[in-house]
């Protein structure tokens, strides 16, 4: 028997569910956008307030990912974990897609799957599994091309997918590789990998966790910025 809250919010969905052996009880999702900071709070309380539940345990999705996105979900679930002093699950987010489409998707032995999520530009964060999703090749930041993944794509078919998916299609044109539209990553598809990990006892330290991030944030100043700093030091010359 476990109840547990699951978190997602690595990409522009937000979405909590709370799960009781398995099964989705309560859900809260919106795909319209990185509104993170405005809507876990009201989604958990919404769902506690719901359900009158105490979750066994708190999931989280890791990353890679958003680095707000990361910051903001994985906080949440830490404060929670504290507060009721249950144990901390991390799933990965490349794991949760691959395992989305693995469930809907039958394949044969070689097939990869290969989760895609947006690291801006032709970059992307992507892994490669197997259909026991099993680590393939190993989880990475991928600035794409024509010749991207070509030796993989040479013995091995390869559905791809996720928000950083579309964007390589004009460059991946290997016959072996397809496409698949509308993946995105959700709680309520964390539930069989959480569970797995709670029946292990595979918790990771609430103190301690922090988000695969895979690169270091780099902030951006916007372009009205940049430009009053020049026309700053012009009107000084």
């Amino acid at each position: 028997m476990s109840s547990i809250l699951h978190i997602e919010t690595s990409t522009t969905v937000c979405s909590v569910v709370l799960s009781e052996n398995g099964k989705v009880v309560s859900e809260r999702i919106s795909l319209t956008g990185p509104s993170h900071a405005s809507l876990l709070g009201v989604f958990v309380q919404e769902i506690l307030q719901e359900t009158k539940a105490h979750p066994d345990a708190v999931a989280v999705s890791c990353g890679p990912g958003s680095y707000t996105g990361l910051r903001i979900g994985v906080s949440t679930a830490k404060g929670l974990c504290y507060g009721w002093n249950v144990p901390l699950i991390a799933v990965n987010t490349l794991q949760l897609l691959a395992s989305t489409v693995a469930t809907e998707t039958p394949v044969d032995e070689n097939t990869l799957f290969c989760p895609m999520i947006d690291a801006r530009r032709m970059e992307v964060f992507s892994a490669f599994y197997d259909k026991d999703l099993h680590l393939f090749r190993e989880i990475a930041a991928d600035i794409v091309d024509e010749n991207s993944y070509l030796d993989i794509l040479a013995s091995h078919k390869v559905l791809f997918f996720g928000n950083g998916a579309d964007k390589c299609r004009s460059s991946i044109t290997h016959p072996n590789a397809e496409f698949i539209d509308d993946i995105q990553p959700k709680a309520s598809n964390m539930i069989p990998l959480a569970e797995k990990a709670f029946a292990a006892g595979e918790f990771v330290d609430v103190a301690y966790f922090e988000p695969f991030y895979l690169k270091e944030f780099v902030a951006t100043v916007p372009k009205n910025r940049v430009l009053n700093v020049e026309q700053g030091v012009n009107s000084k010359e």
